[in-house]
């Protein structure tokens, strides 16, 4: 039994069964037992692996995106380059190195990182040494009041969720609580009716909702755009996708709180909403795949692989499949874009 089961175990026993929200948060964030709070989860050695850890290609990509978005923005002299949950800072170094030869974008940029793990903080500060003026905060509520540029990679789905369940006309929310002497899902009543066709549960997540929309307001208010990489799904859906990940490996979310990563597949329907509720241009969804190859990937690819050899070509080539792998990454992951209202659409998204 992890130390933090031992305290969940005593919330549970103290307060009644607990939202499945609450177990999350404090799996991913307790002080100091929290998954993200002591370890640094990426890699090989640790529990899973971003694109970003995939290849050099995806960050290079993403800093071009940016790019064009700061020259639809009419270059201005300054604004916020911000990275929601920046992971070991891979993502925006290959970004920036990216973009070192777009006149004035460098000079522009103040890079602002949302991090709560300190941990990984640590990671950031030594992988982002060279680039100058950088901030930390703990929330997007602090991020400045200013023209921002908004990155998000596997951000939203580790934000917790909340799961309710229909049985036949009544509501119940799905919560954590002891049953034989082990932690498991139970079914408290809320109260509520909701006349239901079939027995059936969904999830929601008010923090999601939250950060979108504080996030929604200020690009509407004060300009700028976001580019949000997550996996998910297109349209709300009712079923659970809560999941936990250990060495590479699912388990269950139970097996060993505060040492495995907790998260949920995005619903995209209801985050582009709560961004367009505060103003904010949303535009359609593209896969992983179609994003990176309109962004050039396969160019930028075999442009690196020309001055490499053996194991290292191969495992550029193969890193790339990775990322576009239409029964993998490059379908699962969905690309949003989220803009002031009155640009014109950042390539290589439509019209909103």
């Amino acid at each position: 039994m992890t130390p933090l089961e031992t305290i969940i175990r005593e919330m549970i026993a103290q307060d009644g069964p607990m939202p499945l929200d609450r177990y999350m948060t404090l799996c991913l964030a307790h002080p100091q037992h929290g998954y993200y709070m002591t370890r640094d989860p990426l890699g090989r050695d640790g529990d899973f692996t971003t694109s970003p850890e995939i290849s050099q290609v995806f960050g290079e990509l993403i800093g071009i995106w940016c790019a064009q978005v700061w020259q639809l923005l009419g270059e201005p002299q300054s604004f916020a380059w911000v990275e929601l949950g920046p992971g070991r800072g891979t993502l925006l170094l290959d970004a920036w190195r990216a973009t070192a030869k777009v006149r004035g974008f460098h000079e522009a940029a103040s890079i602002h990182l949302v991090e709560t793990s300190p941990a990984l903080r640590q990671k950031q500060a030594a992988t982002l040494h060279t680039v100058p003026h950088v901030t930390w905060h703990d929330t997007v509520e602090t991020l400045p009041d200013t023209r921002m540029i908004v990155i998000a990679n596997e951000f939203f789905d580790a934000i917790p969720v909340r799961q309710f369940e229909h049985r036949g006309d009544d509501l119940f929310e799905r919560c954590v609580a002891i049953e034989s002497d082990a932690l498991a899902i139970a079914l408290i009543p809320t109260g509520q009716k909701h006349p239901s066709q079939s027995d059936s549960f969904y999830e929601t997540s008010p923090a999601r909702t939250a950060i979108a929309k504080s996030l929604g307001q200020k690009i509407a208010g004060q300009g700028g755009a976001a580019l949000i990489i997550d996996y998910g799904h297109r349209k709300s859906a009712k079923g659970d996708t809560v999941q936990a990940m250990k060495d590479h490996k699912f388990c269950s979310i139970f097996d060993t709180p505060g040492a495995a990563d907790l998260t949920a597949h995005v619903d995209f329907e209801q985050l582009m909403k709560a961004f367009a509720s505060m103003g904010a241009a949303t535009y359609p969804l593209l896969t992983q795949g179609e994003f990176l190859r309109a962004m050039g990937v396969d160019m930028r690819t075999q442009s690196l692989a020309r001055g490499l050899d053996g194991a290292a070509r191969n495992n550029l080539v193969s890193a790339t499949h990775r990322l576009m792998d239409e029964t993998g990454m490059g379908q699962l992951f969905k690309v949003a874009a989220i803009t002031q209202p009155g640009l014109a659409p950042p390539y290589p998204f439509g019209e909103p």
